[in-house]
């Protein structure tokens, strides 16, 4: 992979918003999965790798009509088990009997949407379908992918942004209240894989990501995996078994404007990435959406 300038230089400081350290496999036993809160309605959920090299990241979001998930997990992730405690606390907590939930994707990869199959047995539950038309039916998005879409659980509306790229139907969800942008695949410390003949959606995506940034606070960008190390821009093995000495999962907003930049590159020729402190833009070979 080519190195960019950025590479070598200390990692910034991050904003640090979770007290545990996430379960990395380096530790002998750990759970399937592991919760830890931003606030007494949202939740973030860490897929043991022991469970899946992926290890992905969901996310549980509150209101007071709705919740909302965004994903499901990779194979293998008892994700479904996690949520339905994690419901039955909060309802327990604010004495209500029950919750609609919606299940959503940031977007439709295997390792995001694997654990759907529980949920579409689950009693009020809605499981979001995976195609751009369905993505943006639910979430009121008349013209995909330039308009943003909002999303109101009740007390806590949502932002959703389309950014097609990464994958057709890819979605970033920002909450004011926390001022937490959850940014999938699409940015996160690890590997930012592009279809080469997706590179100008990406681009765009990007751009219109950026803009965004530009009118709203941002406090933390969260994804959906770690694949770096604490060192900038050294990456795991793919299909790693541990991830010791993990980079933290939140991204400061100004990788926003460094993944910006980074995608004016001509990033057409596959496996030939860029390296970043906080991420690696990797081209990969034409996909079919």
């Amino acid at each position: 992979m080519a190195s960019s300038a950025a590479g070598g230089a200390a990692i910034a400081a991050t904003p640090k918003l979770f007290a545990e350290r996430w379960i990395d496999g380096t530790n002998g036993v750990e759970p399937a999965t592991q919760v830890q809160a931003l606030d007494a309605d949202m939740f973030v959920i860490r897929q043991s790798v022991k469970t899946n090299f992926e290890a992905p990241f969901v996310y549980l979001i509150f209101g007071r009509k709705k919740a909302l998930l965004i994903d499901t997990g990779a194979q293998d992730g008892q994700i479904r088990q996690a949520v339905d405690r994690l419901i039955s606390d909060w309802l327990a907590r604010n004495n209500r009997p029950d919750i609609p939930l919606v299940v959503a994707h940031s977007h439709s990869h295997g390792d995001h949407i694997a654990g759907d199959s529980a949920f579409r047995e689950r009693a009020n539950t809605t499981v979001v379908g995976l195609k751009p038309a369905d993505v943006a039916a639910i979430f009121g998005i008349a013209k995909w992918p330039e308009q943003i879409g909002q999303f109101d659980l009740g007390g806590r509306m949502l932002r959703i942004l389309p950014t097609p790229g990464h994958q057709s139907a890819a979605i970033m969800v920002y909450d004011p209240k926390l001022k937490i942008l959850l940014s999938g695949d699409t940015l996160y410390p690890g590997r930012l894989y592009v279809p080469v003949n997706f590179v100008a959606d990406n681009r765009a995506s990007v751009n219109r990501l950026a803009a965004f940034a530009a009118k709203h606070p941002i406090r933390a960008v969260l994804g959906a995996h770690i694949e770096l190390t604490r060192t900038p821009g050294r990456d795991y093995a793919h299909e790693a078994a541990t991830h010791p000495d993990e980079h933290p999962l939140e991204l400061p907003a100004e990788t926003i404007g460094e993944l910006k930049a980074g995608m004016t590159a001509k990033l057409d020729t596959p496996d030939q990435g860029q390296v970043h402190d906080h991420f690696i833009i990797v081209p990969v070979a034409a996909r079919p959406e």
